[in-house]
């Protein structure tokens, strides 16, 4: 039996955007700020992009699920990290829908018959308050000129994204730019920073800095901003297959403005963490 200071735990991933994820709707709480950063550091503790904790819902959902990033601080959405906890919810319950409330609503997925999980993300954001952005301006063509990249295009999935279109996104030199990006002042919230080639009109290849995380294999609502934003600049349809680092997602931007995100969800590996090797680290 796993001692007080134990949580159990499930490692997962969509796409290589990996995830430890706890379940406390029968009690507990997330780890405090110092044990997440323990627990995120892929040497000493076990490694995630996101902690997602499973709780009860309080507003007609099936569960609520609380988001943090390795430094501690809250998201309010995660797409590829619902998927998986939607995943564990139905391999639970049996059922083949759930829906999970989270900071950025109560989301509805569905496992489909090929066994991969989509995930209605909601409807978008595209007006400069609510993504937020630091001015009124138009987020279709947002200006950065005293940065490394300008004229991004802002969506706000859930949590604030800026995308970039560049001719080949392999060619960014993300671990440089990102950063500076993800914190420029025009995004008083920080944001997620998207580099983006379109490969034909139902393709986009999309490579990732996440607010708060860094690089990343693969960010759902950062494949839902891409492919918004593509839709929106006139580069693509309104469904598309983005390619990203860990593999594909199929979103589709539908004409009631919600954005339905589809791919694969894989369980890693279970275990125990001992909170009491946080502090001795």
């Amino acid at each position: 039996m796993p001692a007080m200071n134990s949580i159990d735990f499930t490692k997962m991933h969509g796409l290589g955007n990996d995830f430890v994820v706890i379940d406390c709707r029968a009690g507990g709480a997330a780890p405090d700020t110092d044990a997440l950063r323990w627990i995120a550091d892929r040497r000493r503790g076990v490694g995630f992009d996101q902690f997602l904790t499973i709780e009860p819902a309080t507003a007609g959902a099936d569960a609520f699920m609380r988001i943090h990033n390795p430094d501690g601080s809250e998201a309010e959405a995660c797409g590829n990290g619902t998927r998986c906890v939607a995943a564990l919810l139905m391999s639970d319950s049996g059922r083949q829908q759930v829906a999970i409330e989270t900071l950025a609503g109560v989301l509805h997925c569905r496992r489909d018959a090929d066994g991969q999980i989509a995930v209605d993300m909601g409807p978008v954001s595209i007006d400069w308050q609510s993504i937020p952005l630091a001015t009124a301006v138009d987020s279709l063509h947002v200006m950065l000129p005293d940065a490394a990249y300008s004229d991004a295009c802002c969506v706000a999935v859930g949590n604030p994204h800026a995308v970039f279109f560049v001719a080949d996104a392999d060619a960014v030199a993300l671990a440089e730019v990102g950063p500076a990006l993800e914190t420029h002042p025009m995004f008083p919230a920080r944001a997620n920073i998207e580099f983006v080639s379109v490969i034909a009109p139902d393709r986009l290849r999309m490579r990732v800095w996440e607010r708060a995380a860094g690089i990343t294999q693969a960010c759902g609502s950062g494949a839902c901003a891409s492919a918004v934003a593509a839709a929106r600049r006139g580069l693509t349809g309104r469904q598309v297959s983005v390619v990203l680092d860990g593999g594909e997602l199929g979103i589709t931007w539908g004409d009631d403005d919600h954005v339905i995100m589809r791919g694969p969800t894989a369980t890693s590996f279970t275990g125990v963490l001992d909170l009491g090797a946080a502090g001795a680290s």
